[in-house]
C-alpha cells in the first residue's frame, strides 16, 4: 500500500492538512474543483510555513513544499494514494456526491476519511460499494497547530481501516482519539457545545459580561486544560482522587445541572447583545489581525509544549 495521501479541498482546512502530512515528509496531493483555490494554495501554504519556521516548528520549508503536489484532475489526484482526507462542504448531499466520485477512482482498499465537524459518516457513505473503508478523521482548526484528531468509524467501518487511520495520524505527529460509536458532533464539539450553551445562558441572564466570561476560561479553566483534561483535573483536585472529589462537589454540580431549564441559548436577541459587546472590544475590521495573533500564540504554546515534552 502506498504511503501517498490526497486532500480533497484546498480551503483553509485542506491546506492545513497538506501541511500536516508534508511536514512529516508524507507525499500529499492537493485537489480542488476550484482552479482559483488551487492557484492560491501553494502561496498560502508557504506563508503558513514561514510562520512555523519563526517559532521553530518547521526547520526546512522547502522540503515540506516539495512533498506537496497540486492536481486539478480528481482521477490523477486519487489514483495512487492509500488515504484520502476529504474537506468538502458540511452538507450530506454534497458529501454523498463527493464520495461516489472518489470511490470511482481509488483503489478498493484506499481509506476515505472526512474532516466533517459533526456529521456521522454513515449518512454519506452507506450508498458506496466499499463503506467499510470510510470514516471520519475530524481535526481541530488549524490541525498543524492543534494536533487532536477524532477518528469516528461507522458501523460498517472495518477494524483495519480504523487501525491504519490511527497509525497514520500518529505517524504524522497528530494525537488521534477513537470515538467508539457515532454521535452527532463527536466528542470535542459536544464538550465545547456544553460550555458554550452554559456561557451564553449566563451572559443572557445578566450574570456576567462577555469579557469577564472569557477571562474565567482564559485565566482559570483554560490554564489547567492546556496540559490536562477535565477528568484528570478533578482526580487531582481532591486528596483521595476522583471519588473523593465527587463526594465533595457532586451535590453542587447536580444542583446546578437541575437549574438549567432547557431554553435555547442561541436566540437572536442573545447573539445580538453578545455581538455588541464583542465588537466594542474588537471591531469587525480587526478580526483577521486577531486571528493571526491567535495562531501565533498557538505556535508559541506548541513550541513550549514540545520543549517541555523533550525535557
Amino acid at each position: 500500500m502506498t504511503n501517498k495521501v490526497a486532500v480533497i479541498g484546498a480551503g483553509l482546512i485542506g491546506r492545513a492538512w497538506a501541511i500536516v502530512f508534508a511536514r512529516a515528509r508524507t507525499p500529499v496531493c492537493l485537489y480542488d474543483v476550484s482552479e482559483p483555490a488551487l492557484a492560491q494554495a501553494r502561496g498560502a501554504i508557504r506563508t503558513s510555513l514561514e510562520d512555523l519556521v519563526s517559532y521553530g516548528l518547521v526547520d526546512d520549508p522547502d522540503a515540506v513544499m516539495a512533498c506537496i503536489s497540486i492536481e486539478p484532475d480528481l482521477g490523477r489526484a486519487l489514483g495512487d494514494v492509500g488515504y484520502v482526507q476529504e474537506c468538502g462542504p458540511e452538507d450530506v448531499a454534497a458529501k454523498r456526491e463527493i464520495y461516489a466520485a472518489m470511490e470511482a477512482v481509488v483503489s478498493a482498499d484506499t481509506i476515505l476519511a472526512s474532516s466533517t465537524s459533526g456529521i456521522a459518516a454513515s449518512r454519506f457513505t452507506d450508498h458506496l460499494r466499499h463503506p467499510e473503508r470510510c470514516l471520519v478523521a475530524h481535526p481541530v482548526n488549524p490541525p498543524y497547530l492543534i494536533p487532536l484528531v477524532e477518528v469516528v468509524p461507522t458501523p460498517a467501518t472495518s477494524a483495519d481501516a480504523v487501525e491504519r487511520t490511527m497509525a497514520l495520524m500518529t505517524a504524522v505527529r497528530q494525537q488521534p482519539i477513537l470515538v467508539k460509536r457515532e454521535v452527532q458532533g463527536f466528542i470535542l464539539n459536544r464538550l465545547q457545545g456544553a460550555l458554550l450553551n452554559e456561557a451564553l445562558r449566563l451572559f443572557r441572564d445578566g450574570y456576567v459580561s462577555a469579557e469577564d466570561l472569557d477571562k474565567t476560561v482564559k485565566y482559570g479553566l483554560g490554564l489547567r486544560w492546556s496540559f490536562m483534561g477535565p477528568l484528570e483535573t478533578i482526580d487531582l483536585n481532591a486528596p483521595a482522587g476522583v471519588v473523593d472529589y465527587a463526594r465533595r462537589y457532586g451535590p453542587l454540580y447536580r444542583d446546578v445541572d437541575a437549574q438549567r431549564d432547557g431554553s435555547d441559548p442561541w436566540e437572536e436577541q442573545t447573539l445580538a447583545a453578545l455581538d455588541a459587546e464583542r465588537r466594542a472590544i474588537l471591531p469587525s475590521e480587526g478580526l483577521a489581525e486577531r486571528q493571526a495573533w491567535r495562531d501565533r500564540r498557538l505556535m508559541a504554546l506548541m513550541a513550549h509544549q514540545q520543549a517541555a515534552n523533550d525535557a
